[in-house]
């Protein structure tokens, strides 16, 4: 693994930017030498893991920082971060608001959702808007959106979703939250699906002066961990952001998620090791506290009693982190057989859909459309 120093001043100062009462002392940096820091490194890897914000809002728990024109740059690339957020936030609310007044309800995931589980919202960097809808619903918001578009991507029929620019966002509307990577993991989201929008299970956001409706914690736990299991498997990898975003959902509702039913998901799922070796990189790698971490396979060591990740799983975890770092176009050969060493078994049963990637959903859909 790579034990640069500015990979190791990253993370630490994304866990001081993700948790409370976290910081970076003078001893921390001595120890690992700051004299030799390479701070355009470390903005480098903050922009390309979409944490910029996160890292500048570590700094300011840090007693060293970069020199003072990049942290000037870098202060002006999270407020136009902040400037995004608002002006993003405001659209969603005008939007939603008209969908609506055109009897169409809408959920929001991912995104603007969850970064209202962060300490500063302002400063997560953002990325699409993606609305989650019924069935009705999405047939509704694709007459209602579409000549609002300038631009779309044909519809994927399977995972019933469709992505469009509205000036100036790009917009996905989903009629389902699928991966396309096993009908057993793609069975448990629609299970999951069926809570939502039968079951009524939703919890909300005000923006501004309009009231947004996201999934209730223990659904939107189980989409954000599917949605990322998706992209780390497939479609260009997974980055920190999504696994930070994770991390601050799991803590924010700490106290009200039900353990036993994320656990029999995740089981139905057949994504229990993936879990697991996800869950050890958030303790290792971005401080998650260990306590607020479900299913965890964890043992006690005998000298001072303190709980200690099981090797095996810290050893996943290192691999992962290589894997997201690695950076550059999906490889998809190549990257199979990287993913393929952490996970053997749900690499060859997810293969036709991480070779075959988007012709293998064209196949489903032609199953799926007869």
């Amino acid at each position: 693994m790579d034990n640069s120093n500015s990979l190791k001043v990253t993370f630490a100062l994304i866990r001081a930017g993700l948790w409370e009462n976290t910081s970076v002392h003078d001893s921390w940096f001595m120890m690992h030498g700051s004299e030799k820091m390479d701070w355009q490194e470390v903005y480098r890897l903050a922009i390309e893991q979409s944490v910029l914000g996160l890292v500048l809002d570590g700094l300011e728990h840090s007693e060293v920082k970069p020199p003072q024109a990049l942290l000037l740059q870098w202060i002006g690339e999270v407020q136009m971060i902040e400037q995004r957020n608002k002006a993003m936030n405001q659209f969603i609310a005008d939007l939603v608001a008209k969908m609506r007044e055109a009897d169409i309800y809408t959920l929001l995931v991912k995104g603007q959702g969850i970064a209202q589980c962060y300490e500063k919202p302002q400063w997560r960097t953002p990325g699409d808007i993606d609305f989650f809808l019924s069935d009705e619903n999405y047939q509704k918001a694709k007459i209602f959106l579409l000549p609002l578009s300038s631009d779309n991507k044909p519809e994927r029929l399977y995972s019933k979703e469709m992505g469009m620019s509205i000036a100036p966002w790009y917009v996905e509307i989903h009629g389902t939250l699928r991966t396309g990577l096993s009908t057993r993991i793609d069975k448990a989201i629609d299970s999951v699906q069926g809570d939502v929008f039968y079951g009524g299970r939703v919890r909300s956001w005000v923006n501004g002066k309009t009231q947004i409706f996201l999934p209730a914690p223990d659904n939107d736990v189980f989409f954000v961990f599917t949605h990322f299991i998706k992209h780390f498997y497939k479609e260009g990898g997974v980055s920190i952001r999504q696994l930070c975003d994770w991390c601050r959902l799991l803590w924010t509702y700490k106290d009200s998620l039900s353990h036993r039913v994320l656990e029999s998901r995740i089981k139905r799922a057949g994504l229990l090791s993936e879990w697991k070796a996800f869950g050890a990189l958030a303790v290792e790698y971005l401080g998650m506290p260990i306590e607020a971490m479900p299913l965890l396979d964890v043992r006690s060591e005998k000298e001072d009693g303190r709980c200690e990740i099981d090797a095996e799983l810290r050893k996943k975890a290192e691999q992962i982190v290589i894997f997201i770092l690695k950076g550059g176009k999906w490889q998809r050969f190549k990257d199979t057989f990287r993913v393929g060493s952490i996970f053997p078994l749900n690499t060859l049963r997810f293969l036709p859909g991480i070779i075959l990637g988007v012709n293998w959903l064209k196949i489903k859909e032609r199953i799926f459309k007869h």
